[in-house]
């Protein structure tokens, strides 16, 4: 299955979830409990469905009565571990009808964490792994990690697979510490991580070797094209004929 596929109908996803996303079910309110009881199960079982926790969001748009700031932080959490994927920019932009906060017995603490969410975003889509992890640990951010990401299972494997997937598309060697900076590992924790990944590692150097993959190497294309003497006559005459 390509990850096209994948993306539209995890393998994961649930017969009842299925027919809930593919029908007209999915904009029926009374479902709205269904899909966020599926958006904790993908929390705590590192499953995700993009097009289920969508349809959260537009249920909130018709509905805005159903609106949890906590179900919107979360379903945003979890798709920043889809970059490259439009999975965050998509999310955020059902969010534009979202009702104000007054009608809340709490706080909502969306408006807060929303600018801070978009930041590790774009962070993560410029490939700035560092300044992701600098960012994410941050005193600003302690909320986000106390109140949601310690309840998402993986969240922070899941981000370092994001910078491993653009690793791999770029190079073929790489030095420990610039790998430790973007998966904000290091030491014995970054040895363990670079062997369960198969890539080979020299103590000596610090340079880590990278496996060949289609995105690595660099592969010389000759283009041969066939243009017949008829087809060179037409340009030269035309040419003539223009001067």
């Amino acid at each position: 299955m390509s990850a096209t596929s994948e993306w539209v109908t995890p393998l994961t996803r649930p017969e009842l979830i299925e027919n809930l996303v593919s029908g007209v079910d999915r904009y029926n309110p009374s479902n709205v409990g269904i899909l966020e009881d599926y958006l904790y199960h993908q929390i705590r079982s590192q499953e995700y469905d993009c097009l289920a926790n969508l349809a959260i969001l537009k249920l909130y748009q018709f509905n805005p009565d159903l609106y949890n700031p906590d179900v919107v932080v979360n379903i945003l959490v979890k798709a920043l571990t889809s970059v490259p994927f439009p999975d965050f920019n998509l999310s955020v932009a059902l969010l534009d009808d979202r009702i104000s906060s007054a009608s809340l017995d709490e706080p909502d603490p969306l408006p807060g964490l929303l600018p801070y969410l978009t930041n590790l975003h774009s962070l993560l889509q410029q490939c700035r792994f560092p300044a992701f992890w600098s960012l994410y640990r941050s005193d600003a951010l302690e909320s986000l990690r106390d109140n949601y990401t310690v309840e998402v299972v993986g969240f922070e494997d899941s981000i370092r697979e994001v910078a491993v997937r653009a690793v791999k598309a770029t190079f073929q060697k790489i030095g420990s510490k610039r790998l430790g900076s973007y998966l904000d590992l290091e030491g014995a924790n970054l040895e363990e991580y670079i062997s369960n990944l198969g890539w080979k590692s020299d103590t000596a150097t610090g340079v880590i070797e990278l496996p060949p993959n289609p995105d690595n190497q660099i592969a010389s294309t000759v283009v041969q094209e066939d243009i017949k003497l008829q087809q060179l006559s037409k340009v030269i005459t035309h040419a003539v004929l223009a001067a």
